[in-house]
């Protein structure tokens, strides 16, 4: 992996970060008082939470307990029943399809299963948000595509459709078109889903640099402690329609019973990896 090639990432955004202790940030995006419900079934009932500026927020939690809705509540995708959610002082539940538009363009979001067009290529698929903008031309698009494979290590996979990359790989180009217009906030689903061990601490360590050299706000949902306690800034802990928030150690330590009960379960189902 070559992410200290500043060449690469200048044509990103040159006022890259150095690595060195963050101030402490405000919130970029925070729900308050979320109610939200699909049926019958609530999923919260006056959810809370906030999430730093440069910031690595990690939402975990067992199936169905709402991380990923959360997410698309973020970007607008689903709207409560109640409550708002602010991204960089925006309401996103009450801006117009045409706010709801312009508001995204400070969102990036990689997807579970990294949800690349299968009838484009790798340069095609990264190269799809500049194409939407107006005023990029080709070659500035083409540099600015080359740089970005670059820099997430899949310089040589321009030509090759998703169907002939590997897992690992498909979840770097994914996450190239998540960055590639810089946008203020990256939602990452399940960034881990599926890989193997040296492909899940490649993934990490690569978001990790991308935090700290540009300073992009993060917020991963995943099933994967190991990792994301490993790279969190901060931690919600989504259970039983409670939310437990603190950095990693202080939710290790945490004395609640149903805390500690998911990481005990959660550590015992993970094999260990290597820091």
């Amino acid at each position: 992996m070559h992410l200290a090639e500043q060449s690469c990432w200048s044509l990103m955004q040159p006022d890259a970060l150095p690595d060195e202790p963050r101030p402490d940030a405000g919130p970029v995006v925070a729900l308050d008082r979320i109610h939200m419900a699909f049926g019958n079934r609530p999923v919260f009932q006056s959810l809370s939470c906030c999430f730093a500026r440069g910031r690595i927020s990690v939402i975990l939690g067992g199936s169905g307990s709402g991380k990923t809705t959360i997410l698309r509540l973020i970007g607008g995708l689903v709207r409560p029943a109640s409550g708002s959610v602010l991204v960089d002082g925006q309401d996103v539940t009450r801006l117009s399809s045409h706010e709801l538009k312009l508001m995204r363009h400070k969102l990036g979001m990689t997807f579970q299963g990294g949800a690349l067009l299968d009838s484009y290529s790798v340069f095609d698929n990264v190269a799809l948000p500049l194409r939407e903008h107006r005023g990029c031309d080709e070659r500035s698009v083409a540099d600015k595509v080359h740089a970005i494979l670059k820099a997430v290590d899949v310089a040589d996979a321009d030509n090759l459709l998703p169907g002939e990359l590997s897992g690992g790989m498909l979840r770097r180009v994914a996450l190239a078109r998540a960055i590639i217009r810089k946008p203020d906030v990256l939602l990452c689903d399940e960034p881990f889903s599926g890989l193997d061990p040296i492909s899940i601490r490649r993934m990490a360590t690569l978001l990790m640099d991308i935090n700290r050299r540009l300073g992009m706000t993060m917020i991963v949902v995943s099933h994967d402690i190991h990792s994301t306690m490993r790279m969190a800034d901060r931690v919600l802990l989504l259970l039983n329609g409670r939310i437990l928030e603190g950095t990693p150690a202080e939710l290790r330590q945490s004395k609640d019973a149903d805390a500690a009960e998911f990481f005990m379960d959660g550590l015992d189902s993970q094999p260990e990896r290597g820091r």
